[in-house]
């Protein structure tokens, strides 16, 4: 219910939204998230009813980022992204079989895509995040994910098992994935991978934006880019104390 809860955008989200986003009948949604808001993980406004995280997530994510925090040396190499193509630049984190977006950074083109926002979350091979970091993937681990998922039921045929191998293939041929519109049509997405002390694709680095942004002889100059600052960012994480 956290994690539902963390999808949604500052509006917050009522309690049958938490229910149907978790599959859990409404009385149950409710019992637990007022057990939540008494220990302060979870906070609701008096007015509309809406549900929030909490202040307790708050101190506590203080005290994790101790340990996971990668932000803030991300956050300048998205800085650099989006100054440099005038596009928006985001950082993203593998979780499971999802990815999670944690910063974002508009350039200067003010035509803009907001499929992607901090905190937005996608199944791996949705997105251009999701898929490089999907691709880069040893082969067995492609193959498990992709024979217990179905991401066709939320996302089309686009994202069948054939077109998600097929798009698998091409980002391993470029070093760099290239979503063509396949989440919301006219929002093209490109995507490097940042890899841990382990050699895991863990984050990834992406750019969005409309289209007409990235035409075909546009692409390579955009993907060298973010392979650049991906691979900056692999080698600053490579070296952080323990």
């Amino acid at each position: 219910m956290l994690r539902a809860l963390s999808a949604t955008q500052v509006g917050g989200a009522s309690t049958s939204d938490i229910a149907r986003a978790t599959a859990l009948a409404r009385p149950t949604v409710h019992r637990l998230l007022t057990a939540l808001a008494d220990e302060g993980y979870v906070d609701r406004e008096r007015r509309s009813g809406r549900w929030h995280l909490g202040p307790e997530l708050y101190l506590l994510g203080e005290v994790a980022a101790q340990r996971y925090d990668v932000t803030g040396q991300a956050r300048t190499s998205v800085h650099r992204l989006a100054a440099a193509t005038g596009e928006s630049a985001f950082f993203s984190a593998r979780r499971g079989d999802e990815t999670v977006c944690l910063l974002r950074e508009d350039g200067s083109f003010p035509l803009r895509s907001f499929v992607l926002y901090e905190g937005a979350r996608f199944p791996l091979g949705v997105v251009s995040a999701g898929l490089v970091i999907l691709a880069m993937l040893p082969d067995q681990e492609i193959d498990a994910y992709l024979h217990r998922t179905d991401l066709t039921q939320h996302w089309g045929p686009a994202h069948a098992p054939g077109e998600i191998r097929r798009r698998i293939r091409l980002t391993r041929e470029l070093g760099y994935s290239v979503n063509p519109g396949l989440v919301v049509e006219g929002s093209w997405g490109m995507a490097a991978a940042v890899f841990n002390r382990n050699g895991d694709p863990a984050w990834a680095l992406s750019l969005t934006g409309v289209e007409s942004r990235f035409r075909e002889d546009r692409r390579p100059e955009l993907g060298a880019l973010l392979l650049t600052e991906a691979h900056t960012l692999t080698l600053a994480f490579r070296t952080r104390t323990r």
